[in-house]
């Protein structure tokens, strides 16, 4: 039984999330459907982290069992030809048994972009947040002092989210101004909460407009 890494980028636009859900399009419904037709077998894929609805991935791994023979190139090329244009994957490997795409990933990194200017964009609308108040982004990078480390972060998940811990690690975060009024903020850590990553922009958002000291 070979076990085979996947490294996805894909547009979140169009889909409600990872996770498979009957009826709806996920990233995980649409390639596990396109390996069952390329291998058939019953595919169990498994992602490093299950993004929420909307979001974006550049590097997303995943991983999954199969008896299959194809090649690796076999794979790439045949899975880029069945998936529709928002969903595209980078590279395929064997690798052993003891790897996990979700237990052997070392940290997450979420990046949030912020179009900060009066005017939105057309081009950019589904990938930025368009925020016209003019931010102050180093009152933004001390708030961000406070919420490195380990803590509970049930505060900024997801109301109704059914999860048996809270305690997550962030090693990271960094705000820095591009060109073009853009604003990237980049989180990374051990693990996140449903939409955690979400609420932790809002909040530092919300001192950056200094509604919060």
């Amino acid at each position: 039984m070979r076990r085979i890494k996947l490294i996805l980028e894909y547009d979140g636009t169009g889909f409600h999330g990872w996770q498979f859900q009957p009826g709806l399009r996920t990233v995980q419904g649409v390639l596990v459907d396109a390996l069952q037709k390329m291998t058939n077998e019953k595919i169990k894929l498994i992602a490093a982290g299950r993004t929420d609805a909307g979001v974006h991935a550049l590097a997303q791994v995943a991983h999954f069992n199969t008896a299959s023979t194809i090649p690796l190139d076999g794979f790439l090329n045949g899975l880029n030809s069945l998936l529709p244009d928002d969903l595209v994957v980078k590279d395929v490997k064997d690798v052993g048994q003891e790897f996990h795409a979700q237990r052997s990933a070392i940290g997450k990194r979420y990046l949030y972009r912020i179009l900060n200017r009066a005017l939105p964009s057309a081009i950019d609308r589904f990938r930025v947040w368009h925020i016209p108040t003019i931010l102050d982004i180093y009152k933004m990078s001390e708030g961000c002092k406070y919420l490195i480390g380990k803590h509970d972060f049930s505060s900024f998940r997801a109301s109704g989210s059914e999860i048996r811990g809270s305690v997550r690690e962030i090693f990271e975060i960094k705000i820095n101004k591009e060109k073009g009024d853009f604003i990237n903020i980049i989180i990374f850590a051990n693990g996140f909460l449903k939409q955690m990553a979400r609420n932790i922009v809002g909040t530092l958002v919300e001192i950056g407009t200094s509604k919060y000291p």
